[in-house]
């Protein structure tokens, strides 16, 4: 499944908010970390702000915080706010009308059923556990460690 950029987005800036639950981050913040347009990704915010999963902050110190619940949250919750998640439609050509047409079409539904039940399964919250267990320093690597990964043989 490809997702579109603002979708992306979405996601790693709801995952930037809950690793750092305390306090708010800029759109600065989150735009230099992914290195991705600050003025794109404002426009991210909002529509999550729209849809009550972020909360913006005023004046200085201010910036974004995550509002929703994270355990309850999912992936769907997040991407359904940017992708066209709706079925497929019939085709309207000869070949669609076809039985290799509609079998295909009956197939690809699935993928699509399956594919929205496995975003609708995982929430922020299991995200977050996944990312803690690929990487316990929380994105911070010592110089030792960054060292002896750079002389492994790939």
């Amino acid at each position: 499944m490809r997702l579109q950029i603002s979708t992306r987005l979405a996601i790693f800036a709801i995952l930037e908010l809950t690793k750092r639950e305390n306090r708010q981050l800029s759109v600065a913040d989150i735009s230099e970390k992914y290195k991705v347009s600050s003025h794109h990704l404002a426009k991210v915010m909002h529509v999550m702000g729209r849809a009550g999963l972020v909360r913006s902050v005023r004046g200085a110190g201010g910036g974004y915080r995550f509002v929703g619940n994270a355990r309850r949250t999912t992936l769907l919750d997040v991407v359904q706010l940017f992708e066209d998640l709706s079925p497929v439609e019939q085709g309207t050509g000869a070949v669609d009308a076809t039985p290799e047409g509609q079998t295909l079409r009956a197939v690809l539904g699935e993928i699509d059923d399956i594919a929205r039940a496995t975003l609708g399964s995982i929430t922020i919250a299991t995200m977050r556990k996944l990312l803690d267990l690929r990487d316990p320093s929380g994105g911070r690597r010592s110089n030792a460690s960054a060292r002896s990964r750079s002389h492994r043989p790939l």
